[in-house]
């Protein structure tokens, strides 16, 4: 019988829907085995996620998930298998809100194969998927630690405190001394436009950068060139900095800093803004209802020990040093992480197309991990 959102109560049993616990007006409880199947959602088409995925003993599920039933255990991993194997997007209706409805679920032609053919693919690929999984989580952790590594590294330096090294602020070594401008006079118009969706996290790289012109930029924007050291203040947490080669217009929403002569390095400046110790001190400051910002003068306020201009040259050296290093191994494990999803979806698209066999398997494992 349906249960509606008033009379939910926590409880022992899971709570499922289209993709995982969420809040809809009527919900079924179940029990038994069975393969839920997300009705809509964004990941019918982007596929973040599986769509199916397996339900056991007593659970309760809303009415945007469809629930499949079937008398042998191995037929239900085989189905999962399958729907995960093909596109959708012909049977998915709706562009704001892709839905598949019933009727189009019961339209998915499934090639039935004989029970000990189905045995037989579903050992095979889950064999296979463990090791896959296993390669993701050491190829994940090795990139994790490559990070871990250069950020320790990053921040042992700058909580050195060396003979000669001085106590300043922010606002002793750098300033902005940009003025807001009208985006939409005609010298601006074909400047690169640095917004903070441009900035990648943590590794100072900007994507899909535009001019005024093209983003119809109408507000106002600061310009920022070469010596500039650009600085997210929304959401410190993602720590966006950049060391632009060019010069452009960015957001009102970053601050262009710009380091005084002969008191700070550009690039010391840049790795400064990415040290934990920096980050942890923004986000104290950063505390509002709404979209988390650092002001400017909490930003100035931030005080450290800081060496000679000459020994944090020095210092920054090393870091893109040790930073290249990291970029490189980041690369690899990308990479590797990348072929092994196209692993997973080729090995579907043998299994279900009559070419998978345990030695095919172990070849293409191989050949990726």
């Amino acid at each position: 019988m349906p249960i509606t959102k008033s009379d939910r109560v926590a409880g022992e049993f899971p709570y499922y829907g289209a993709s995982g616990i969420v809040d809809y007006v009527a919900d079924y409880i179940f029990e038994g085995d069975t393969l839920l199947v997300s009705e809509d959602g964004a990941n019918l088409l982007a596929r973040a996620s599986p769509i199916a995925f397996p339900a056991t003993g007593r659970y309760w599920v809303n009415n945007h998930a469809h629930i499949l039933k079937f008398s042998e255990p191995t037929t239900q991993r085989y189905v999962e298998l399958y729907l995960e194997s093909i596109a959708l997007d012909e049977y998915i209706t709706g562009a704001a809100q892709p839905k598949l409805n019933q009727k189009a679920l019961n339209s998915i032609p499934i090639p039935v194969a004989p029970p000990e053919e189905q045995r037989r693919i579903v050992a095979i690929l889950d064999e296979t998927f463990d090791s896959i999984a296993t390669a993701t989580v050491n190829t994940a952790r090795n990139l994790q630690n490559a990070h871990e590594l250069f950020e320790n590294c990053m921040q042992s330096l700058f909580d050195e405190r060396g003979s000669g090294w001085i106590e300043r602020t922010l606002e002793d070594v750098c300033e902005i001394t940009s003025k807001l401008v009208d985006p939409r006079n005609p010298e601006y118009l074909d400047l690169p436009h640095v917004g903070a969706g441009n900035i990648e996290s943590k590794s100072g790289a900007v994507v899909d950068v535009k001019s005024a012109r093209e983003e119809q930029l109408i507000s106002g924007k600061f310009l920022f060139d070469k010596n500039t050291v650009l600085y997210s203040k929304i959401r410190p947490y993602l720590m966006k900095v950049v060391r632009p080669e060019f010069s452009g217009l960015c957001s009102a929403d970053i601050y262009p800093l710009v380091p005084k002569v002969g008191c700070v390095d550009r690039n010391y400046l840049y790795y400064l803004l990415l040290t934990s110790s920096f980050t942890e001190y923004a986000i104290r400051g950063s505390a509002r209802a709404g979209m988390p910002k650092v002001n400017r003068d909490h930003l100035f306020a931030y005080r450290l020990w800081m060496p000679s201009v000459k020994e944090q040259a020095k210092l920054a050296v090393k870091l893109d040093a040790v930073g290249d290093v990291t970029q490189r191994i980041a690369e690899v494990c990308n990479a590797k992480l990348a072929a092994l999803e196209e692993l997973k979806k080729s090995l579907l698209h043998h299994a279900f197309t009559g070419q998978l066999t345990a030695n095919k398997a172990e070849d293409m494992v191989e050949a990726v991990a």
